[in-house]
């Protein structure tokens, strides 16, 4: 819930998320300055990036079967940052969120979006640990060896999971670099993960093809000013501004 403030005059927001959105009960305090990047289109920090995975999550799967098939991970607890601090935490995060869920032999995704460092580029990295299947979405060039802490992290994450569940790891986890739509600027790579989860979930396609989406080729600045104006939307109903 959110608390009575008035955040465009200098206040701090409190809004409280279920535990539905990131499998644990989750807080965020939401200033004028994260407000400002979303109205001025400029790079997007974890809390506006977390703020639309509520939208999505409130507006598109609470209460449906989606909820099965799409789950997402607070940016907030895996990134560069955090690897590089303590990589065994972060490998322990990701399976406590792994194991929140009831049936993972069923395919389904989860969603991280993965910041290099604070205030770095985001990438969006969606795993599918039934079919040992992770999907790695940059909306610059290049691949996951940009970030190996991170591949060797999630990889660890997902083996050690499957061995809490007793199940059968029959193959090496294989990565796709899918040829998502690409930026032409230096600040859209937030607006683009969000952009990639938002296609995937509206989809409900639990395999990404390596060429992307056929709708999704490219995004125009009208693609990225939608889902601005949504969740804008969003945030005046949840009386947040």
């Amino acid at each position: 819930m959110v608390e009575e403030s008035d955040i465009m005059h200098g206040a701090i927001r409190s809004v409280d998320m279920d535990e539905g959105v990131f499998g644990i009960a989750h807080s965020e305090l939401i200033t004028k300055e994260d407000m400002q990047q979303l109205f001025e289109h400029d790079e997007l920090g974890i809390v506006v990036i977390h703020t639309y995975i509520w939208y999505m999550y409130d507006t598109l799967m609470r209460g449906t079967e989606l909820c099965n098939r799409f789950n997402f991970i607070a940016a907030s607890r895996v990134n560069t940052t955090f690897i590089t601090k303590n990589p065994t935490s972060v490998m322990n995060e990701l399976v406590d969120r792994f194991m929140v869920a009831g049936d993972n032999t069923t395919p389904s995704l989860y969603f991280l979006p993965f910041n290099s460092c604070n205030g770095g580029h985001w990438v969006l990295v969606a795993m599918d640990l039934s079919r040992l299947m992770v999907y790695y979405l940059d909306s610059l060039p290049g691949d996951w060896s940009k970030y190996p802490s991170m591949k060797k992290t999630v990889d660890a994450a997902i083996l050690k999971f499957r061995s809490k569940k007793n199940y059968r790891n029959r193959k090496d986890i294989t990565w796709v670099r899918v040829q998502c739509p690409q930026q032409n600027n230096s600040i859209d790579c937030g607006f683009f993960v969000l952009r990639f989860m938002i296609d995937i979930i509206a989809l409900n396609r639990i395999d990404i093809p390596k060429m992307y989406f056929d709708e999704y080729k490219s995004y125009s600045r009208a693609h990225l000013d939608e889902m601005k104006d949504e969740l804008c939307q969003f945030i005046i109903d949840h009386r947040i501004i």
